[in-house]
């Protein structure tokens, strides 16, 4: 083999990688926007984060719960969709800051050559107008003395004021103070939203969405686990390490793929289906509820 045939060699094996890492970066992407680039202090701003991984994927995703000089509002909204070869998280959160200043979101990391841009925000007071019309200060305005008047009739209708006002602070019956309202537990809450949610007789799609939404946020507060943030694999591999009932771990498992089969429009669930996967949440919380 000449010089010139294996410097061809050489070529082409290296193009062929590099083709080939290119094309595996585009199959993982993260892009981060806002909905809005400038906010008053204690304004709302909606922070989207989507994820584009393979379907197969099993490196870890970034996790977000704190960003500096920010404060989280309410929990993120999590929607998911599947294709053949891919899956895309979509999550948005609701953030706010009274700080004032101008800050950055920093870039979120999924690998080493595949992160989030930044994206600048400034924070700022009531936005001052110099367009508004100035307004001079003015003298002071001399208070004509009015005409004397009879003082007789200032001290009966002083006198009469003060007698209503005593007869009314008197037949006035005392409130009685309000019990401040106790605080529900992890395990009370859900019970409590469960027992709401059957109430409520959602169509299918809204039912399992608020229904995976009670248990993520039951798992939040009584595991620490961060479900909120999580896919379903994601979850169930999670909690898979916490129930060793493999019957239970299992019938959570369907619950919870149904739940996202009928969000994602992919199987119209019957009333049986529905009945199935609230008993097999509810059970299931009850169930982590008893272990240590």
């Amino acid at each position: 083999m000449n010089k010139m045939s294996l410097y061809r060699v050489v070529f082409s094996f290296l193009l062929v990688c590099f083709l080939g890492q290119v094309a595996a970066q585009k199959d993982i992407q993260i892009k981060t926007s806002v909905d809005k680039n400038k906010i008053l202090i204690g304004e709302p701003l909606k922070f989207t984060v989507e994820i584009v991984v393979p379907s197969k994927y099993n490196g870890r995703l970034p996790v977000i719960d704190t960003i500096e000089h920010f404060e989280f509002l309410q929990p993120a909204q999590i929607d998911s969709f599947f294709e053949a070869k891919s899956k895309a998280i979509k999550t948005v959160y609701t953030l706010t800051s009274f700080d004032s200043g101008h800050w950055v979101i920093p870039s979120f990391v999924l690998n080493a050559k595949v992160k989030s841009d930044t994206i600048p925000i400034d924070v700022a007071f009531s936005p001052f107008n110099p367009e508004q019309e100035y307004h001079d200060i003015k003298d002071i305005i001399e208070v004509k003395e009015k005409e004397k008047k009879d003082w007789l009739w200032y001290a009966v209708a002083g006198t009469v004021l003060i007698l209503l006002l005593i007869y009314l602070l008197l037949r006035k019956k005392k409130k009685p103070v309000p019990v401040a309202a106790l605080a529900l537990n992890a395990y009370e809450e859900a019970m409590k939203q469960l027992a709401e949610l059957k109430k409520q007789n959602l169509p299918g799609k809204d039912f399992h969405t608020r229904l995976v939404e009670i248990f993520k946020l039951y798992v939040l507060r009584k595991k620490n686990i961060l479900s909120l943030q999580k896919t379903t694999d994601g979850l169930v591999m999670q909690l898979r390490m916490i129930m060793p009932d493999k019957d239970k771990y299992n019938q959570l498992q369907q619950a919870l793929q149904l739940s996202d089969f009928v969000k994602f429009a992919k199987y119209q669930s019957a009333v049986e289906d529905d009945t199935i996967a609230f008993e097999t949440m509810k059970n299931t919380i009850q169930y982590l509820e008893q272990l240590p």
